[in-house]
């Protein structure tokens, strides 16, 4: 984080004097430009004493399999790859016994926020394998190696690095610098972003802490709250298969945003293939299944998954998993 400039040698007699007082200046240290600014921003914002968070950023190492890590994302891969990733027999088991375990809090948490609690489950099993695994990096690490040393997306994480070092310690599950998480600075079974926690975290338990990494009622409420804030549908479809005739149009779909009424779509030659309302307001998702083509009309709730992630394809892993821990749920009851 800090690197000496090159200087001019010091004439023999400056030099001299140097040795006279017993001691040589040492070489000032040069703050990379970007961290200087951010720490006027967050001392002004804060009040935090700009020795201490240029010790803190000073303490970050740049590294370079972040770096690899953000070039190669799992959601470049096609769906028949990607499927299997997360939809392991292992996973969807898992995700059975985590919620059966874990079933009075979840459901409790589901009708609170109108979210059913499969898709809570399923968001921390594709994240972190319901807590398992969630990231080996520190995340000041990772925000200074994106925020500072990765220009093709350096304003989002630079802006993430900003609320993590503005963040109130009691949102937070210990000090910035223990804090571990993904290759991106994501922190806890459900993988937040410092603005995902600062907007949507919330304290469950009410222990005057957000604790996403130690506090189940905080990790399942603030995934709950997530989903309700941007716009989830209580008992709303998700996503259903749909089969194009010979005689389809092809439509062209920017992103997951439903645009069309159900109905529009069956007119252009894509048929559902479940009893779906005909006006539901739908998308067209288009993936490379392993035996060809698969079409899907995606709806609200879909969407909603798609502001936690980006990609289509996580939407459809979230979505399908829910499904199988749900069926698994069910069946498991049914035997008792």
């Amino acid at each position: 984080m800090t690197a000496t400039p090159a200087s001019r040698p010091p004439c023999l007699l400056a030099l001299l004097g140097m040795l006279w007082i017993g001691t040589l200046t040492p070489a000032l240290a040069v703050t990379h430009p970007g961290q200087a600014e951010l720490v006027r921003e967050v001392a002004r914002d804060t009040g935090k004493s700009p020795q201490a968070l240029n010790a803190l950023l000073d303490g970050a190492k740049v590294q370079q399999s972040i770096l690899d890590a953000i070039s190669r994302p799992a959601e470049g891969k096609p769906w028949k790859d990607y499927r299997p990733i997360f939809l392991t027999d292992k996973r969807i088991d898992d995700g059975i016994a985590f919620y059966r375990e874990h079933r009075a809090l979840l459901e409790r948490i589901g009708k609170q926020y109108g979210v059913a609690p499969q898709y809570i489950v399923a968001i921390v099993g594709v994240e972190t394998s319901y807590g398992h695994n969630t990231g080996k990096y520190r995340v000041l690490d990772a925000l200074v190696t994106l925020g500072l040393h990765y220009p093709p997306r350096a304003k989002f994480f630079r802006e993430q690095l900003k609320e993590l070092l503005e963040m109130p310690d009691n949102h937070l599950a210990g000090p910035i610098d223990t804090l571990t998480g993904s290759y991106a600075g994501a922190q806890g079974w459900g993988q937040f972003m410092p603005t995902s926690i600062r907007d949507f975290a919330v304290d469950a338990d009410q222990d005057h802490r957000i604790d996403l990494q130690n506090s189940l009622p905080d990790i399942f409420a603030s995934v709950a709250n997530y989903f309700a804030k941007h716009g989830w549908v209580d008992g709303g479809p998700v996503a259903a298969r749909a089969q194009p005739d010979a005689a389809a149009q092809p439509i062209a779909v920017k992103d997951a945003t439903p645009r069309w009424p159900l109905e529009q779509l069956e007119a252009q030659g894509y048929a559902p293939l479940q009893p779906l309302p005909p006006a539901e307001l739908t998308s067209l998702q288009t993936l490379e299944g392993p035996n060809g083509p698969e079409y899907w009309f995606t709806f609200q709730n879909f969407y909603v998954i798609t502001r936690y992630n980006r990609s289509p394809l996580y939407a459809m892993a979230v979505d399908q998993l829910a499904r199988a821990i749900a069926g698994g749920v069910d069946q498991a009851d049914a035997a008792r």
